[in-house]
């Protein structure tokens, strides 16, 4: 065979490969995404038409950019926020209903408020409606296959190890723990106070921040919980890193571009990866056996078929999905409670002499004394309504489900607007967007129409599995506060309300502390 005749040959199999893979980029970028919105359509599931490739992503982003622009900021403190933070959906509500779909990129979305559905939703036990295949892209560097991106077996495993060391009956072994870390706080107001000559005007974010980070340290490592905190303070960093580029609404492929942000994230993952294994390898050395979770992530991973590489990443996607769940919920609910408890004196006034009536002169309240203490569990409650750590829940179909009579093709993303749920009036009531803890005097049931609407812990099969550990923590934080201080809203504090990866404060939250 002469040369040209392999040169024509060559040219030939490099013609029908790269056919091969037009014809694949094709199917997979135009036709796939074009059959599901038509099988969406013929339902009568209609919303914004996309853009070739992009889908709905322009006008996401040009949406999220007027909106920050605009912002309200103001000293009012006003809890109708959420149309301000997307302001999109409430324009493509209008115009579609409560039940539409719209598109990221070529991934379908279907956005859902509507109550029939939301109850069927919710209520589903299927395992075939998980966590959403792009999470784990998007949020890799964060949350890696830990248990809140993963699905299937792995995620069945993740949460058999983890799930029975969350529970009521372990975590109230931690009082003490959350107890010590709250107090060494409360110390440092105090101290505060005192050198401001009886009022102080604290800035409680950060202090929040690390009451939180230290339990979960505490729980995570026990007495090597100063690595803990170290892993902390570089997921924090990552965690902003990761906002500023997953709310940017770039373009498809953004992530993989060497931007200074995304070589930040890429230096942030390496170093927290290290850290963590470091510590593992210390506690392997000691040779000492502890009870906490650490050790029942290394269990964990022994227990399995790993190899030893994936063994390795199992145990620091685990742990960075500890660190980061058990952390922010907890500090940022905290903040917002103090928050309204602070522009709300009456029910300061209230939960204080609740709180100091059960608790007594007992130096570490306990299991029962928390339980009982049912005007702060009302507060927390109705905080969580207003300010739900998460705007969405999202789903995916796994594979092709039926609900609501409805046929949703495999692939399809649900959103639950959980903000928007928790301030309906047709599910709260006229006074759905007041603070008003004496709603949720007879629990959930009692306080809406539609008690699957409720939802700051997620819900089915895939519920938050600390949820137990927030409440506790939250009760014996916000308590200890209350008996120590009485607080009001500082002048300094701006209302702004915005999205991260969680609702929190812009500009945080200051408060005026005296003690009692």
């Amino acid at each position: 065979m002469d040369v040209q005749t392999l040169h024509k040959i060559l040219v030939s199999v490099a013609a029908l490969l790269l056919l091969g893979l037009l014809v694949r980029l094709y199917e997979s970028l135009v036709k796939k995404p074009a059959r599901v919105r038509g099988r969406l359509t013929k339902q009568g599931i209609t919303g914004p038409p996309p853009v070739f490739l992009l889908g709905n992503i322009l006008e996401l982003r040009k949406a999220r950019s007027s909106a920050g622009s605009s912002a309200k900021e103001t000293t009012q403190i006003t809890h109708d926020y959420a149309e301000g933070l997307l302001p999109f959906f409430q324009q493509w509500r209008e115009k579609y209903g409560k039940f539409f779909t719209f598109s990221l990129g070529t991934k379908q979305i279907l956005h859902v408020t509507r109550g029939d559905l939301v109850k069927e939703i919710t209520q589903s036990a299927s395992i075939n409606l998980g966590r959403p295949s792009y999470h784990r892209k998007e949020l890799g560097p964060l949350f890696g296959a830990g248990i809140l991106t993963s699905n299937g077996p792995l995620w069945q495993y993740q949460k058999k190890i983890l799930g029975p060391e969350l529970h009521t009956d372990k975590v109230k072994g931690m009082t003490n723990l959350i107890w010590e870390s709250t107090m060494m706080l409360l110390d440092s107001w105090n101290s505060r106070i005192e050198e401001e000559g009886g009022v102080a005007d604290i800035y409680i974010d950060q202090d929040l921040l690390e009451i939180s980070g230290d339990v979960i340290a505490r729980a995570c490592f026990g007495s090597n919980y100063s690595n803990g905190k170290q892993i902390f303070s570089k997921l924090n960093i990552l965690k902003e890193a990761m906002s500023r580029r997953i709310f940017s609404i770039g373009l498809p492929g953004m992530s993989y571009l060497p931007t200074k942000n995304n070589r930040e994230i890429w230096r942030l993952v390496k170093e927290v990866h290290t850290l963590i294994v470091n510590v593992v390898k210390e506690r392997k050395e000691s040779g000492h056996v502890h009870k906490d979770l650490l050790q029942t992530v290394l269990d964990g991973s022994k227990n399995s078929d790993f190899s030893g590489h994936g063994a390795e990443q199992f145990i620091v996607d685990n742990c960075k999905n500890i660190y980061l769940a058990a952390q922010e919920t907890v500090a940022i609910t905290a903040s917002w409670c103090l928050l309204l408890l602070a522009a709300n004196p009456e029910w300061q006034d209230r939960v204080r002499a609740e709180v100091v009536d059960i608790w007594g002169a007992a130096r570490v309240p306990d299991s029962d004394m928390l339980r009982k203490v049912k005007l702060l569990t009302m507060v927390i409650q109705e905080t969580l309504r207003l300010y739900p750590p998460g705007v969405a829940l999202s789903r995916e179909a796994l594979k092709d489900l039926k609900i609501g009579g409805m046929d949703i093709p495999q692939g399809v993303n649900m959103w639950t607007m959980v903000s928007k749920l928790h301030t309906d009036p047709d599910i709260w009531g006229p006074d759905s967007y007041s603070f008003k803890p004496d709603r949720f005097a007879n629990g959930v049931s009692g306080a809406c129409t539609l008690p699957q609407s409720y939802l700051p812990f997620g819900f089915g099969p895939r519920s938050c599995l600390g949820q137990n550990l927030a409440m506790l923590e939250l009760k014996m934080i916000l308590g200890l506060i209350l008996t120590k201080f009485t607080f009001s809203v500082s002048p300094k504090y701006v209302h702004s309300p915005v999205m991260k990866l969680v609702i929190e404060p812009k500009h945080g939250i200051h408060l005026l502390m005296k003690k009692l």
